[in-house]
């Protein structure tokens, strides 16, 4: 989603976009989920997507 609402883990209750059929075809949820991980244990309760958006795209060049 245009809000990274595609980041977000579908619940019990609700599907997120990230596991809705048009989305399967994304990769690169591991390594998102991976720095996402990271970035909650050092700043609990204060990550927001536009942090992880930030961090993924810097951690991504490098890893190229």
């Amino acid at each position: 989603g245009c809000d990274a609402s595609l980041l977000l883990n579908s619940t019990k209750n609700n599907t997120s976009e990230k596991d809705s059929s048009p989305n399967m075809s994304v990769r690169g949820f591991g390594f998102i989920d991976a720095v996402k991980s990271k970035l909650e244990e050092a700043c609990p309760g204060a990550v927001s997507c536009a942090d992880i958006i930030a961090l993924v795209a810097r951690d991504a060049i490098v890893a190229i």
